[in-house]
């Protein structure tokens, strides 16, 4: 393996951790699809530090970034409480407005100046061993590498600094404004965390695979987990794993990285949609498939002990209204648990039968 490519590696591993702690929070709050719409929308604070500062390297244009960023949150949060629209109408309300605002300003004041949405929106993996940080003669490593793994410890230190206002505010805002833990503020502070993270990855993987690493491991953590410590940890372990397997599958198939990263996201989710122990869809239809099993049951034991005496399948259906198949399985799960006999065509409670009217 060379250097390069483990450069690459490295910074797309970082990446993934430093935009998974705070997308943790926003797959919790219910607010995956802000970042998305901040993804798009610094880019106008962008332009304007970048329009008052004359330079693409003023550090004008990270606050100019985060404010853009809290302006679209508050935007957002006006609309929505409004009440005259929906969480997400106002998200596609907002950013596409003040992108297109940027991409106009772009258009007519720097026309001549490498500033576009293809230089903000779209980074490249790849290309990052190849800008490197120098200090003094030294060769730190990539720039993307050291901007990045900056913002991870940022993020890092928010949450163990936060943690207790964090967790209080995703789950009960309620409670913690009772309590005067301001979540307020703290929803001001995470969309910071979101906004300076989002801007610090653009030039490494560029916003559409932010939004996949930001989105994609908490998402994928939420149904696998149930402590938010325990989803904190998963989540970036899970972005390391997309991270890694997206480059290697990009370089078998001589395909994007960027592409392949966000692909490795989305197959991770699927995975855990279909097969978490709880969540996924084939536990929850076990799940449920028990549970019908179960009510039907305790319907045939109700029957049977409202009627105290053997009764005929066939009739039994009738009274219940129910076709064979589903007869069938209440009886076989009512026989299971060894509240009913089946003689032929004629059931008869057991002991256990008899008593479960009194125990529910």
């Amino acid at each position: 393996m060379s250097s390069a490519q483990l450069d690459v590696q490295l910074v797309a591993a970082v990446t993934a951790v430093a935009c998974a702690i705070p997308g943790v929070f926003l797959v919790l709050r219910r607010l995956s699809l802000v970042s998305d719409a901040i993804s798009h929308a610094v880019l106008l604070g962008i332009v304007v530090a970048f329009l008052i500062s004359g330079e693409l390297a003023s550090p004008l244009l990270p606050i100019g970034a985060i404010i853009t960023g809290l302006l679209t949150v508050t935007l957002v949060d006006v609309l929505r409480n409004s009440g005259l629209v929906r969480e997400d109408t106002a998200i596609g309300l907002t950013f596409p407005f003040l992108f297109s605002i940027a991409v106009i300003l772009i258009a007519r004041n720097a026309g001549n100046v490498h500033l576009d949405t293809d230089a903000v929106l779209l980074g490249e993996l790849a290309f990052a061993p190849f800008n490197r940080l120098e200090i003094g003669g030294y060769d730190l490593g990539p720039q993307a590498l050291v901007v990045m793994g900056g913002m991870l410890l940022l993020n890092v230190a928010l949450v163990v600094v936060l943690y207790k206002e964090l967790k209080l505010s995703a789950f009960d805002p309620e409670l913690a404004a009772a309590l005067g833990l301001a979540p307020g503020a703290v929803h001001l502070l995470l969309m910071s965390s979101v906004s300076m993270t989002t801007l610090t990855a653009f030039d490494a993987v560029g916003s559409i695979l932010v939004v996949g690493l930001m989105i994609g491991p908490p998402a994928t953590a939420f149904l696998l987990v149930e402590s938010l410590g325990a989803m904190l940890f998963l989540s970036g372990a899970l972005g390391v794993v997309a991270a890694l397997a997206g480059y290697w599958v990009a370089n078998l198939l001589d395909a994007s990285i960027g592409g392949a990263i966000a692909a490795s996201c989305g197959a991770l989710f699927l995975a855990a949609l279909v097969g978490s122990p709880t969540r996924g869809v084939v536990a929850v239809g076990l799940r449920r498939g028990r549970q019908r099993r179960q009510l039907g049951a305790a319907l045939v034991v109700a029957r049977l002990q409202r009627e105290q005496q053997p009764v005929a399948l066939d009739s039994l259906a009738v009274a219940l209204g129910w076709d064979g198949r589903t007869l069938a399985q209440a009886v076989a799960a009512a026989h299971a648990e060894a509240l009913i006999a089946v003689d032929g065509e004629q059931l008869r409670l057991l002991p256990a039968g008899q008593a479960h009217r009194s125990d529910e």
